[in-house]
């Protein structure tokens, strides 16, 4: 695998703002709204407690979803500003803009990422807003190891935030595989340690490793080859191997 960024890291950015996210579940007297800063990627639309939010408190993949405006969700003067995003398993997200203009950009920006999802590029502005993750590591490991031959063919901020009260809940990452648990409500949930960031990006050089770009979410299954630097990922219904030294863990656990 090859660093093909050497200096600056940053992450393209396609839209960024704050957003009133609805709650799953909030109490009688809690609030229903919960404000996030939210960040929209290529393939990933992540929600942060603040703007200068190291890590996401939550997110889904863009792939297969569906984005509309809805106006059926609040009862105030902002029911015009509320738009939804249905997830590829079905699950709903919905948000209030700042205004209505503001919630129309903000599905139509998710329609076109999803009309371009199996597209090998989609273009950029050259003025485009980009993160900066000016506290990571500050230079690039050395080359990454090679594994030994008998593994061969194998398939296998600096700022401080306030607590929230009550800690939101994780939100469901779309997946290829069986590596979740039962709750004792029968209710599938899902080990969030096993999610990871790409920090720079990877090209693979052998059939049985695994390309990547700094900003995604890699699912880890296994860490079998983690003496010799590498775990087994999957991103995008792809599994193949990944450099462990390039990947940091993607949400606060």
């Amino acid at each position: 695998m090859v660093n093909v960024e050497n200096t600056e890291e940053t992450v393209k950015v396609l839209k960024q703002s704050y957003l009133e996210k609805r709650k799953r579940d909030h109490g009688f007297f809690g609030s229903e709204w919960q404000k996030r800063w939210c960040v929209l990627t290529k393939k990933s639309f992540l929600y942060y407690s603040s703007e200068k939010g190291k890590q996401p408190k939550g997110g889904f993949f863009i792939k297969n979803t569906v984005a509309q405006i809805v106006q059926n969700i609040r009862k105030d003067s902002r029911r015009d500003c509320c738009f939804e995003v249905v997830s590829s398993d079905q699950h709903i997200y919905q948000f209030t803009a700042g205004s209505p203009s503001d919630a129309k950009d903000w599905v139509e920006q998710i329609q076109f990422l999803v009309k371009d999802t199996l597209s090998t590029s989609i273009p950029w502005e050259d003025d485009e807003e980009t993160y900066d993750d000016v506290d990571s590591i500050k230079s690039s490991p050395g080359v990454v190891r090679a594994l030994p031959p008998d593994r061969e063919g194998s398939a296998e901020e600096e700022d401080i935030y306030e607590v929230v009260p009550d800690q939101e809940e994780f939100e469901e990452f779309e997946t290829i595989n069986d590596n979740r648990y039962q709750t004792n409500t029968g209710i599938t949930a899902i080990n969030y340690r096993d999610y990871y960031q790409g920090l720079w990006d990877c090209l693979s050089d052998n059939s049985d490793e695994l390309s990547f770009e700094r900003g995604d979410l890699i699912h880890i299954l296994s860490k079998e080859y983690n003496a010799y630097g590498w775990w087994v990922g999957e991103l995008d219904g792809m599994v193949g191997i990944v450099p462990k030294d390039y990947l940091t863990l993607a949400f606060e656990i």
